[in-house]
């Protein structure tokens, strides 16, 4: 319950790692600040949880690594979070003429990398592309990351700062095309495209470039693109700025669902009910960490199922008892520290995408595998020295249609078959061999689609980013007349900001959504 206030500066709705940031930045600067969480806890997407009975293990159920998050948003906010920066960057395992072989990157990218790209292609040159093209990745990284905490550049102010190929490679054609000029080979062609598809679902020859938005969030974060294991799993992040907040005075109400936002001229009232009574309050600014479609809900401007988002992915998380031996005979221990690719060629996502736009679980199921516990065995408890690991399944390609209707059910059990065959086809046995039982002598298995989502964090569609992506800069045209627009958080209520993923710059756990909603907030305010 409230302490009694009725009256604040600002109102957060939704208490994800947005919400929080944005509470910690405005309580520190001295306003009355509350923020409003539908369940019982705070943190959104970005949690830790021990899914399986009677085992110790918490996995990070939804959100999983941090990239976008600047460094300078963790130092302003005095965070104690400490990212695990994975010895491996990817492995790929494939199987050509009858041989088992895994294509390695290592980080950072050494000979091993270079022999692995040779044995896979029989040749340099797909490598010597490789690097080519993630140096001009790394060129528009430097000229992208440093304004994503400032007041939204206009696009030719970004492109003049970015040489003209690289320019046209990612921001101006269909990244598909890209690959297909720069590489040969359809694995390395897969590697590079999978970027461009987690949550995103698209064709990658898509005209409307939303894979290309996509893939430029993936690869511009603190100028590096490196993904990182935040250790004590994603809920240590969320549980820190909670304290950030708080620590400066913010208020957080759980249990507290926001019915309805009220804007008027230079206020608004926010209704809420804790499941006893309705309870309001007023407020100077409210900023909005729900999805853009939920809050035109709560505005009072109904449901509009034709723009609903619709999320695209499959998530499984596991427990083992061991990891499983690889039928290529690399060190696990290597090939699953970092993004393993599996069923992810440049065709089989092409083929996959197809297959599931005609309303069809893809044969061949893309995705990755990531294995947390080997960056940051304190998420496994006790269970460390018995040798065990967890083990996260992301896949591509599954969008929300296809698990509706009756036969919903069995569209999800056959895509976590098809994601388990696709991992199973080069393993030595199969990954059930390696799958722990909880308590109860069910195997620890979670699988999670988009109604999963939507139904647990009321993102509409079960869209992981709130809806597509846009780029990180401002239309050449764009009114920048107000703070908010110039922060690219506004709407159409001037007392009512954006604070989340659908905010223009708040795609991913990066608290760039929070951090611009506070400053347009600072400058309205005073």
């Amino acid at each position: 319950m409230s302490n009694g206030h009725s009256s604040y500066d600002v109102a957060i709705v939704g208490g994800g790692h947005n919400g929080l940031v944005a509470a910690a930045y405005l309580a520190r600067a001295g306003l009355s600040v509350v923020v409003l969480e539908r369940l019982g806890h705070t943190g959104g997407a970005a949690v830790s949880v021990s899914p399986f009975a009677g085992k110790p293990a918490r996995l990070s159920r939804y959100s999983y690594l941090v990239s976008l998050m600047p460094e300078q948003l963790m130092a302003d906010l005095d965070l104690d979070v400490r990212l695990a920066s994975r010895s491996t960057a990817s492995y790929t395992p494939y199987t050509r003429d009858g041989r088992a072989g895994g294509l390695l990157v290592e980080r950072p990218e050494g000979e091993a990398t270079r022999a692995s790209f040779a044995a896979l292609t029989g040749s340099d040159r797909e490598y010597d592309a490789w690097r080519e093209f993630y140096a001009d990745m790394t060129d528009l990284a430097h000229a992208v990351a440093p304004t994503l905490m400032s007041p939204l550049p206009l696009e030719r102010e970004v492109r003049e700062s970015v040489d003209p190929g690289i320019w046209r490679d990612v921001v101006t054609q269909p990244l598909g095309t890209t690959i297909e000029e720069r590489f040969l080979d359809d694995t390395v062609r897969g590697v590079v495209a999978t970027d461009a598809l987690i949550g995103t679902f698209a064709s990658m020859r898509d005209e409307s470039l939303v894979q290309n938005r996509c893939f430029l969030y993936h690869l511009i974060g603190n100028g590096t693109g490196e993904w990182r294991v935040p250790i004590g799993g994603m809920g240590a992040v969320t549980d820190a700025l909670a304290r950030a907040a708080t620590s400066a005075g913010a208020e957080i109400i759980t249990g507290a669902g926001v019915s309805r936002i009220e804007p008027g001229s230079d206020s608004a009232s926010v209704v809420w009910h804790d499941g006893a009574g309705e309870h309001a309050l007023t407020c100077r600014r409210v900023l909005s960490g729900v999805a853009p479609w939920v809050l035109r809900i709560l505005l009072g401007e109904g449901q509009d199922d034709a723009t609903k988002p619709q999320g695209a992915q499959l998530k499984i998380n596991f427990l083992l008892d061991r990891l499983p031996e690889l039928a290529s005979g690399a060190d696990p221990a290597v090939a699953f520290a970092g993004t393993l690719h599996l069923g992810e060629d440049y065709t089989q996502l092409e083929t996959a995408y197809a297959e599931a736009a005609a309303g069809q679980v893809p044969s061949t199921m893309p995705g990755e595998v990531y294995c947390h516990s080997l960056s940051d065995p304190s998420i496994l408890g006790d269970l460390a020295a018995q040798g065990a690991h967890t083990l996260t399944y992301f896949g591509l390609h599954t969008p929300a249609a296809l698990f509706e209707g009756d036969g919903g059910a069995a569209a999800e059990e056959l895509a976590v078959e098809r994601a388990i065959a696709s991992l199973d086809e080069h393993l030595v046995g199969s990954i059930r061999d390696c799958v722990s039982t909880d308590e109860h002598g069910n195997p620890c298995i979670e699988a999670k689609v988009p109604q999963d989502v939507e139904r647990d964090l009321a993102m509409p569609g079960g869209h992981i980013f709130h809806g597509d992506l846009d780029w990180p800069w401002a239309p050449n045209r764009a009114r920048r007349d107000t703070p908010a627009q110039q922060w690219g958080v506004q709407t159409d209520h001037d007392v009512v900001l954006l604070c989340g993923s659908g905010a223009r710059r708040g795609g991913a756990v990066s608290g760039l959504g929070g951090h611009n909603a506070a400053q347009a907030v600072l400058a309205e305010l005073g």
